[in-house]
């Protein structure tokens, strides 16, 4: 975790120094007017920045150190098991059609449609969280 939050807060680091030198070149060519729009999208992805580097930082001090984040950590240190990962759902492609039928209701400004596409993404999203809890894919652990 401690390279994750140096590039975060290095990433955030130059997100407030483009912030206020875009600000001040846009004060500087349109006479006094800043062009607020670019000048918060900076701020704001620098605030957002910033908050993942904290959270990093925040967790790399509770956690031991990773092989990633020793200097003398050999390769084979960092095999094993990461993790379970799903050979195949159809329950992405559910989300994403369900995410899609909202952002087309949000586009024209049709609110059954958004509510239709928000119910069909809490199904979706609970049909992807739990696809190994019921069914036929359930495992032996759960």
């Amino acid at each position: 975790m401690k390279t994750e939050w140096r590039i975060f807060l290095v990433i955030a680091g130059f997100l407030l120094f483009a912030t206020f030198l875009y600000g001040g070149w846009t004060a500087a060519d349109a006479n006094g007017q800043v062009e607020w729009v670019g000048t918060v999208a900076l701020l704001l992805s620098f605030l957002l920045c910033t908050m993942c580097g904290g959270f990093f930082w925040f967790v790399s001090r509770r956690i031991d150190l990773r092989p990633e984040d020793r200097p003398d950590a050999e390769i084979a240190d960092g095999a094993g098991e990461i993790g379970f990962f799903s050979p195949g759902s159809y329950w992405p492609f559910g989300l994403a059609l369900a995410a899609s039928i909202a952002g087309f209701g949000l586009v024209f400004w049709q609110l059954w449609l958004v509510g239709l596409g928000l119910v069909a993404v809490t199904f979706a999203t609970c049909g992807l969280l739990f696809e190994y809890y019921t069914g036929t894919r359930r495992t032996a652990e759960h």
